[in-house]
């Protein structure tokens, strides 16, 4: 499960990637734009920044700004930096790996279908990147739902 410090990242992310090339933003325009308390903000940006994620800079014309165009930063990468890994369970997971004590791996039924829901997330988000997150219109939400109700909905209030 994506915890609130990976929802948060990705949302102040998405915020930057809108963001003329370089310009920098003010951790508090970020936050408060996105309803994302300051301060648990701050440590998030700065796990991106020490990632290589975001670039900051102090001061009166300070703020931070992506360190790469959007397109290159994978939502997986981005996941497993602010949240762990990916798998539902220490045993089916590729980058921190646990072995269970209370099963026998290769006939565990648990510890294989969570290997496929692994897998499932690893190849929606690793082939996601920044750039067609920032883009997923609403269009694209209806589309992916099969439901045409969300556009109207919009429509209707414009």
């Amino acid at each position: 499960m994506l915890t609130k410090k990976g929802k948060y990242g990705l949302k102040a992310l998405v915020h930057l990637a809108r963001m003329p090339a370089g310009q920098l933003v003010f951790v508090g325009d970020i936050a408060t734009g996105n309803n994302i308390p300051k301060k648990f903000l701050d440590a998030i940006l700065g796990e991106l920044r020490n990632a290589g994620f975001v670039q900051s800079r102090k001061g009166k014309d300070g703020g931070y700004r992506l360190a790469r165009p959007a397109d290159e930063i994978k939502i997986g990468h981005v996941v497993r930096v602010l949240d762990g890994p990916l798998a539902p369970i220490p045993c089916a997971s590729r980058t921190q790996y646990q072995r269970c004590e209370d099963c026998n791996e290769a006939t565990c039924q648990v510890r294989h279908l969570m290997l496929e829901v692994r897998q499932a997330i690893a190849e929606v988000l690793d082939q996601r990147s920044l750039a067609e997150m920032r883009d997923i219109g609403l269009d694209d939400l209806a589309e992916a739902t099969g439901s045409d109700d969300l556009a109207v909905a919009v429509k209707i209030k414009a």
